[in-house]
């Protein structure tokens, strides 16, 4: 009877090992799927931002060379505004020149 009870106990332990090791399985699956479910939906967090934020620096490199172009046009007609003022303006003194020197060789 004593040897009777002993196998009954062993085995009531060896299947409450047996439960307890499957059990542990079980949540150690757990944790795995919810950090992979939370690795994902970091991961897609992620990759929106870096769209949002890839998009945004596109839009505002467009911004910026349209600013330049425009401020390039305004420099250039300023410029010609200039040389032509200038250009004038050595036109009208050789004019003056030539004819003083007209006048003097009458």
């Amino acid at each position: 009877m004593k040897s009777k009870l002993s196998l009954m106990l062993t085995a009531a332990l060896l299947a409450l090992s047996a439960f307890s090791y499957g059990q542990a399985g079980d949540d150690v699956k757990k944790a795995a799927d919810d950090t992979g479910k939370a690795t994902k939906s970091v991961a897609t967090k992620t990759a929106h931002a870096t769209k949002k934020a890839a998009v945004k620096t596109g839009d505002a490199t467009e911004k910026v060379a349209d600013k330049t172009g425009d401020a390039t046009k305004t420099a250039a007609k300023d410029t010609g505004k200039g040389v032509k003022k200038g250009t004038k303006a050595v036109g009208h003194e050789v004019k003056k020149g030539a004819e003083k020197t007209g006048d003097e060789m009458k």
